[in-house]
């Protein structure tokens, strides 16, 4: 069932008038919180590799 472009866009348009958009102190504290647990696993990766890269130093050094 094609449909013309012109018809895509004005339905396209009708949907994202159906959107609830989240207000600015939502998408401000939901920013944060990914900032914040993007920074804490890298922080758990970061120190998990030193761990491991000196473990594995010491082992084979022996």
């Amino acid at each position: 069932m094609a449909t013309s472009p012109i018809t895509f866009v004005k339905e396209a348009l009708d949907e994202l008038k159906k959107v609830k958009w989240p207000s600015k102190a939502e998408i401000i504290r939901l920013t944060s919180v990914v900032i914040i647990i993007s920074a804490v696993v890298g922080l758990f990766l970061g120190g998990a590799d030193i761990v491991l890269t000196k473990l594995f130093e010491f082992i084979l050094v022996k």
